[in-house]
């Protein structure tokens, strides 16, 4: 094969297919943290897409650590169970490599979903308390949260332990640590949120030190053999916030202590927003990437094969996750290797839904023809067949 984006890299001992991720994607749809069958549809639907590796949504690793009432979570035996039946279908038909991302919202938990509003929610709604790293509200109408003190730093790091050993038990392949867009890691990293005094707050190498603390107890918590990585903002996209410099430094000190690759993104801290475009925010994690020379996810707009391609080709990024993409276009993975001429799994349900297994792929024959000559077996160029479901 000649194209970037359709080589294999190796995560520890995981070896993706290809470096095209489905990133994770809030669905709002699970009930008291349980995933529902949303889910398997939603889940079962990504991992025929033939990418390198899925990512489940944010999954809160307490209840208070939950964006809304309707986010994932893994904090009970209850979540755990409703997960592992989700992955457990998923996996019956679908070889994909499957990895939670795994978090915890700080001052912007207790809201309503995007589609609701996003705004706080009301005591009358459910409102819970929250918690930051300073009694600093995310903007003017939202919760002043807690300061933690030690206890809950002590609480938190805890609650991401254990979800990391029900992750383990469940199954997944890998763990991203959510440290980006202004939920709790990303607001002890940004100076927009972290106003601490002590040991936590202040230069970046105070502001790291909790996120680190907990990537570190994680990592601990892990098997050695199973790659664990961090999403974290390149830029808040606000001259008060995080900077590249900041980003490089914490990327700098993940390493350090184990990490296998970043997923850089942006924002979240404040209100502010940047203007968009195709791979607005690569070069933030070409940066980052150059600096540390750790595997990179790049994301932001990532839509045209072409684009992923010379990004990874370019070694601007290793990997490239695409996230409202595969919710408009679920099989983008199939549409990239198509385009540019490469192998991709298809699930052998679907595998004449491949172009170069239409009849007028080949001039002169009818599908019937096609079929007979053992084009539908995995023989034809550019097709593969997943094992047999186990």
């Amino acid at each position: 094969m000649t194209s970037a984006l359709f080589s294999p890299i190796e995560l520890r001992g995981l070896t993706l297919p290809n470096r095209v991720i489905v990133a994770p994607m809030c669905q709002y749809s699970a009930c008291m943290g349980r995933a529902t069958d949303w889910h398997v549809i939603h889940l079962g639907y990504l991992a025929q897409s033939g990418s390198g590796m899925l990512i489940v949504e944010a999954s809160g690793v307490e209840p208070r650590g939950r964006i809304t009432h309707r986010c994932l979570g893994l904090y009970d035996d209850a979540s755990e169970t409703a997960l592992n039946r989700v992955i457990r279908i998923v996996r019956q038909w679908s070889n994909t490599p499957i990895a939670i991302q795994l978090g915890h919202a700080g001052r912007k938990a207790s809201a309503h979903p995007p589609q609701d509003g996003g705004k706080p929610l009301d005591v009358d709604e459910g409102a819970w308390e929250t918690i930051a790293p300073s009694a600093i509200p995310f903007a003017n109408d939202w919760h002043r949260p807690v300061e933690m003190d030690r206890a809950l730093m002590d609480e938190v790091v805890g609650a991401h332990v254990d979800a990391v050993q029900r992750a383990e038990r469940i199954g997944f392949e890998a763990i991203e640590m959510h440290g980006a867009h202004g939920y709790l890691m990303s607001e002890f990293l940004s100076p927009i949120a972290n106003q601490r005094k002590d040991e936590f707050g202040g230069c970046i190498a105070n502001r790291i030190r909790y996120p680190i603390e907990v990537f570190e107890a994680m990592r601990e918590a892990w098997p050695q053999e199973k790659p664990m990585g961090v999403r974290f903002n390149g830029t808040d996209w606000d001259d008060r916030g995080m900077t590249l410099e900041d980003a490089i430094f914490f990327g700098k000190a993940l390493k350090a202590v184990g990490c296998d690759f970043f997923d850089i993104s942006g924002g979240g801290n404040s209100l502010r927003r940047p203007s968009v475009g195709p791979g607005y925010q690569a070069p933030y994690a070409a940066a980052i990437k150059e600096a540390t020379g750790v595997p990179t996810m790049a994301v932001g707009m990532i839509r045209d094969p072409s684009l992923a391609e010379e990004l990874i080709s370019s070694n601007k990024c290793d990997m490239v996750a695409l996230a409202r993409g595969f919710l408009y276009e679920p099989r983008w993975t199939w549409r990239a290797a198509h385009e540019l001429g490469e192998a991709v799994t298809y699930p052998e349900q679907y595998i004449r839904s491949n172009p170069l297994l239409w009849p007028q792929a080949f001039p002169g024959m009818d599908e019937d023809e096609v079929h007979r000559h053992g084009w539908v077996a995995g023989a034809a160029p550019h097709i593969m067949v997943p094992d047999k479901p186990k």
